[in-house]
Formats: C-alpha cells, structure tokens, sequence
C-alpha cells in the first residue's frame, strides 16, 4: 500500500510521543526508503546524556545500521519539526534525498525559519525540503508540552 507523506508524518508524532514519555522533547523521525520504513528515532538528549541525540540523528543511526550503510540515498526523512544546523548537517553526510517536517522553529530551523542553510552553495548534497506537513498536529504536541513544563 503506497502511503502518503501525511501517514509517514503521523508515525514520525507517534514517535514524538515516545520522547514525550519520557519527558524529553517531543520530537519523532522516521526514515523511508522504497516504501519501507528503515529507521525510526525520537530525541533523547536527557535520557541518553547526549546533546547530538536527536530524534533525526537517532533515525539516520538506526536506518544506516539497518541497511549497513552510512549513506541513505534514495531515502526520506520525516521529522515533526523543523531541523537544526546539527541535525541538518547529518542529514547532508547521509545524502538523504528529501526532508519532510512537520511544525517550522522560528528559533532554531535551518530549512526557511530562522536560516536557510538549503539555500547555501557550500554543500555537496542538498536534499528536497517540504515543510508544513501537518503543521498543526506537529506544533500542538510541542505547545504542550512545553505549557506544562511552565506550568
């Protein structure tokens, strides 16, 4: 069954929910490749003692070991938000085809937020970049979680 990038969004919030379980950020990846989801991965900085532990960087670890191969081309990843300049680096070294997130960081986005590192001519690699897929669920999960981390 083919899905659509609105069905792989809403396995990379259900990954999302994993972090908010454990009450780190709420944020999920999952990485596509051919149809078949080949790497998953949600932030665990606070769990793992690791800043780098990214839910992308976690999906990228975890796809490239289930493939046995460190570059992911031909693949996609979605992520519930926007990447930053580490996670966006990653996903560059991994030359992962296209970027898919959800909610936009007006604070820390590398993709049309705060920067547009994409639009940069430094790069070897530059994946296809939409954003916005499910903007509402990906930014209402975040919103709450952090207006019960004020409360």
């Amino acid at each position: 069954m083919v899905q659509t990038a609105q069905d792989y969004m809403r396995i990379a919030i259900n990954e999302a929910q994993k972090a908010l379980l454990m009450s780190e950020v709420p944020v999920g990846a999952i990485i596509v490749l051919d149809g078949e989801i080949i790497g998953r991965g949600c932030n665990e900085s606070i769990h793992q003692f690791d800043p780098t532990s990214h839910a992308e960087i976690n999906a990228i670890r975890n796809a490239a070991e289930n493939i046995g191969n460190y570059r992911l081309n031909g693949a996609s990843l979605y992520v519930t938000l926007e990447p930053c300049a580490m996670c966006y680096g990653a996903i560059i070294h991994a030359r992962i085809s296209s970027l898919i997130f959800g909610a936009y960081d007006y604070k820390t986005g590398v993709c049309g937020s705060s920067i547009k590192l994409h639009e940069q001519n430094c790069f070897n690699h530059t994946p296809e970049i939409r954003g916005g897929v499910l903007e509402r669920e990906c930014s209402l999960i975040l919103k709450e979680f952090f207006q019960e981390k004020r409360n």
